[in-house]
């Protein structure tokens, strides 16, 4: 294994070949700071290069920052523009014979999925030949907008792409082109890139990491193995399919015929992820791949990025002499630090594989995609774009003809055309499905809604949903009908949750599902008894035997939900309702599984903060992982509220959110006092266990279950508790809570990805790709 540090020394450069000829300057001398051999890139800074002079990789990739300032290499295929001579890029691969060629009028534009200066990328529906109806994503380059160089890269992609052929990277299947423009025609991977689904879950546990890094191991020892240097490894390169695996995009700035013994000088990629050998320029080859391998690690296990200064040069800088093992302070186990330390010799992946981290991946397993990815993305009808940036889904696609760059553009991208075999043989076409499986078996393609129920008022309305009275027309009875907005959440976790466990006695059955392409329509019970919370307020008086009949229904439904792997994470007494006015406990419904996940294995933790007022885990304020520990927690202040009258943590309207959110971080609430000078020292002590600030010493559900409390409730006293004479004070004391977090501004140590200065200005589009 090779030492994971910068070349030491000062020794000249190899000589590098005369770059082509460029509209943009080329970068200034090295300062003499820069005795390691950092180059010094011009219009630095955190802007990533605009104007003219800013671009994407060729297609417009837009989520990362990228600078190239590349000399011409040995060996490179090229083609220049000199005094108005257009000279031809000679590309060697040809259509394959017995394929269909293809052209922009066989495919239905349906969203834009990004866009750059060079051109967009859409998500299209092939309408013609025996592929009809398979959904692709098309990237298309105008080539007015390319520079001579990019034409080069464009060729290469395509060039690479068609002599690819794994597993874990994305496939070409059509590749044409028109007078004005370039079209290539890829896997559409619904998933998403995996920077969108490390800034939703602020850091992945370390398993996630070991998954997905394995599967970008295999990739790129593929691109290895055929001379390929990848050199832009970044989250965003990185897309998800269907089912969870990766498939690695991108191959604009990659490097062909490069081994050990021969070197690349390009100056290339994102800096934040670039080798100390491709900043100082002394010549790099599949190692650099690696150190990016390295950088992504680290990230991906700690939220953040370990060099990342105000500007290019301080990074560059940081790359060059950073220490890196003292930053990485982090949950992860002693093997994981260890290969930061190291980077892959001449035995390229095998050195990765006999590491310690990855000793429990089965390879053999892993290439034939036969083990469970941690994460799947959300499903629903086909051409869902939940995991794409808005800003462009939103778009209206167009693909106007384009203009092109000079009279012999068609010869400049000679031999670019190509069908890929497996577009003909490999694909099964299935029935589009425009609207949920589940709602296809139940109804068919054209049920609605509106054909069978009746709806009436509100009942109540959320962010992403309204909840209505409804009735059935043919028998007249009364359900509830939560309607979502696709817009703005998947509920394909809600309703699998709900069809695999709502049988349950105390779990709000899901009667039927609706979907008009717009909205989601789940009907339900109609919990005429109403919330919790309002049952407990409207009461004088509450017996502490009544309130372990409560806590017993509900903890043994949570008791169940996680044995099965299945988290609520929205407790609160609003999501706990009375099937009717009986005011028994078996009445008891736990609804609105919206927040709920499966978990992805027993030490799975959940990152996304999600929480709502009081009902709310110090560690999820922290934006720390918490598991099934904080529906825990939830239930310790819906016990205390019970018990006490009031909430733990904000005793009414008039408490400042500076005094709440300090109660609930330090886990402070009173035992004394009120009705807690009668309460039993056995309901204390179960709170406090409830209510621990640590989740790993929290009571499980198994644990409260069989505490004293609950498992001898029938010995508990009647006597009432007393309740407050102003239920609005509990309620402003909510509200108060509910204020305080939302307009508290958090400072934690680990931050989410989406907070770093990198990821703010690639969501200002400033960052993509440079030529500089």
């Amino acid at each position: 294994m090779v030492p994971f540090a910068p070349p030491e020394g000062a020794e000249e450069p190899q000589p590098e070949p005369e770059a082509e000829p460029s509209s943009c300057p080329p970068p200034p001398p090295p300062p003499a700071a820069a005795a390691a051999g950092l180059m010094e890139i011009s219009g630095g800074g955190g802007g990533g290069g605009g104007g003219s002079g800013s671009s994407s990789s060729p297609g417009g990739e837009l989520n990362g920052i990228r600078v190239v300032d590349e000399p011409m290499e040995e060996g490179e295929p090229y083609s220049y523009e000199d005094e108005g001579v257009v000279k031809e890029i000679p590309i060697t691969h040809h259509v394959k014979e017995g394929c269909e060629k293809a052209d922009p009028a066989q495919f239905e534009l349906l969203k834009v999925l990004g866009q750059g200066s060079f051109g967009k990328v859409f998500l299209v529906r092939k309408i013609f030949g025996p592929d009809a109806g398979q959904l692709y994503a098309m990237k298309v380059l105008k080539k007015a907008s390319l520079k001579v160089r990019d034409r080069v890269r464009t060729k290469m992609e395509r060039d690479i792409l068609v002599e690819v052929n794994h597993p874990f990277i994305v496939k070409l299947h059509y590749a044409f082109q028109t007078e004005g423009k370039l079209y290539l025609i890829l896997d559409f991977l619904r998933g998403g890139d995996v920077f969108t689904r490390l800034s939703k879950e602020v850091m992945f546990t370390e398993e996630d990491v070991k998954f997905y890094l394995a599967e970008l191991a295999l990739a790129l020892d593929h691109l290895h193995s055929l001379g390929i240097v990848y050199r832009d490894l970044k989250p965003e390169n990185i897309l998800l399919d269907e089912a969870g695996h990766i498939k690695l995009t991108d191959f604009g700035l990659s490097k062909e015929s490069v081994d050990q013994e021969k070197k690349a000088y390009s100056f290339c990629g994102t800096v934040e992820y670039m080798a100390p050998e491709v900043v100082n320029r002394r010549g790099h080859n599949q190692s650099a791949d690696w150190w990016s391998f390295g950088v992504l690690m680290f990230e991906m296990l700690t939220g953040t990025l370990p060099f990342q200064g105000k500007d290019r040069n301080e990074t560059m800088n940081m790359i060059l002499k950073e220490v890196l093992f003292e930053k990485l302070k982090v949950k992860a186990s002693l093997d994981a630090p260890q290969y930061f330390s190291l980077r892959s010799g001449p035995d390229g992946v095998e050195e990765i594989k006999r590491h310690p981290f990855f000793s429990t991946i089965d390879w053999n397993k892993l290439y034939r995609r036969e083990i469970l990815p941690p994460f799947k993305p959300a499903s629903g009808r086909p051409e869902d774009t939940f995991c794409f940036d808005p800003e462009f889904t939103a778009k209206t696609p167009k693909d106007s003809p384009g203009v092109p760059p000079s009279a012999n553009a068609h010869q400049l991208f000679k031999g670019f055309s190509f069908v890929a075999t497996t577009a003909i043989e490999d694909h099964k076409i299935s029935p589009l499905n425009n609207i949920l499986p589940i709602v296809q078996q139940l109804h068919g393609n054209s049920a609605l809604f509106t054909d069978a129920y009746e709806l009436k008022e509100d009942i109540g309305v959320g962010s992403y949903s309204v909840c209505k009275r409804c009735i059935h027309m043919a028998s007249s009875m009364e359900f509830a009908v939560k309607i979502i907005d696709k817009s703005k959440r998947d509920p394909s976790e809600e309703i699998e949750i709900l069809m695999r466990y709502g049988q349950h006695p105390n779990i709000i059955t899901l009667k039927d599902v609706y979907d008009d392409g717009k909205y989601i329509y789940l009907v339900t019970e109609l919990m005429k008894g109403g919330e919790l919370l309002d049952r407990i307020l409207r009461q004088k008086y509450f017996s502490e035997r009544e309130a372990s009949a409560v806590l017993f229904t509900i903890t043994k439904t949570v008791d169940y939900l996680h044995c099965q792997g299945v988290v609520h994470r929205d407790l609160k007494p609003s999501n706990i309702l009375y099937m009717d006015d009986s005011n028994n406990a078996d009445s008891i419904r736990i609804c609105d599984f919206g927040f709920a996940k499966q978990l992805r294995g027993e030490n799975g933790l959940l990152l996304t903060p999600c929480y709502t007022a009081n009902f709310v885990a110090p560690e999820v304020l922290m934006r720390q992982g918490y598991d099934a520990a904080c529906d825990i927690w939830s239930l310790g202040v819906l016990l205390y509220t019970m018990l006490a009258g009031y909430t733990p943590f904000a005793n009414g309207p008039n408490d400042t959110p500076e005094e709440i959110l300090l109660r609930i971080g330090s886990g402070n609430f009173s035992l004394s006092g009120g009705n807690w000078d009668t309460v039993s020292d056995a309901a204390k002590d179960l709170l406090s266990h409830m209510l621990h600030v640590d989740p790993h010493q929290r009571y499980t559900a198994e644990q409260v279950l069989k505490h004293s409390w609950i498992a001898c409730r029938d010995q508990l006293p009647h006597y009432q508790l007393n309740r407050q004479d102003a239920p609005h004070l509990v309620k402003g004391a909510m509200a108060a809570t509910y204020s305080a977090l939302n307009n508290k501004t958090f400072q934690p140590v680990l931050e989410p990805v989406a907070a770093s200065s990198l990821a703010q200005r690639r969501s200002m589009k400033k960052l993509t790709s440079t030529d500089l």
